[in-house]
């Protein structure tokens, strides 16, 4: 088993002069090695964030409303620190292990005409951290899987949720998308939405209806991890 690192909120001195060191067991060299990788994947559980309970398909028979959803491993294991210091240190090297965990636990049969939809971030956060995380980490994936990046979402208002709670950030997220006017949604196209955490969902639930609203009815999401708190 790797040495998991603490989540804490500054980078530690490690990581200051090993930025591409292995956020699981400090091997120099990568952001994340093989064998770390293989770890976080061999605690992959097939879990319903909404619900909060585990399930044995890509659909939760709880959730009826809601599309298959994949997510790597909970938030409170390694993958925490993976997102963390790809978001909030700017480790932008860690698009590309996180885009491959992504791939593993996605179907390796996806349709043809899927395209890849990432969850727009609010541009404050962009400005603040140097680039789109979420877009990011959709290209890496499309590089892997081949399959196109479509930026049918656009975020319509800068709205914050970090802090809130699950009423506040439901609210807050209700109209914080629109579809993008250049973008012609093709209804029978199947289109993978790609975020990093679901906390409260609310960011995701927004993004589900927003498209649904659109008349499309081919909906996957995929997530890096789930709160269980």
């Amino acid at each position: 088993m790797p040495f998991i690192v603490k989540n804490t909120s500054f980078p530690s001195f490690s990581d200051l002069l090993f930025p591409y060191s292995c956020r699981g067991c400090e091997h120099l060299g990568t952001p994340l090695c093989e064998h770390c990788k293989k770890y976080i994947l061999s605690t992959h559980i097939d879990y319903c964030p909404n619900c909060k309970t585990k399930k044995t398909k890509s659909k939760c028979p709880n959730c009826h409303d809601l599309p298959p959803i994949y997510v790597v491993s909970d938030r409170n294991g390694l993958i925490g620190k993976l997102i963390h210091d790809y978001k909030y240190n700017s480790v932008r090297a860690l698009s590309q292990p996180l885009a491959e965990l992504l791939s593993e636990v996605l179907p390796k049969d996806l349709p043809k005409n899927a395209f890849l939809v990432p969850i727009p971030t609010a541009t404050h956060h962009i400005r603040s951290r140097g680039f789109d995380h979420t877009l990011l980490l959709a290209k890496r994936l499309s590089r892997i899987r081949n399959i196109k990046t479509k930026p049918i979402l656009l975020r319509a208002k800068n709205t914050v949720q970090v802090g809130s709670n699950r009423s506040e950030r439901l609210s807050k997220a209700a109209n914080a998308y629109e579809i993008n006017p250049k973008i012609i949604p093709e209804k029978d196209a199947t289109y993978i939405l790609i975020d990093d955490v679901w906390t409260t969902g609310a960011s995701v639930l927004s993004a589900i209806s927003k498209l649904q609203s659109t008349g499309i009815k081919n909906i996957i999401v995929a997530l890096l991890a789930y709160s269980s708190n």
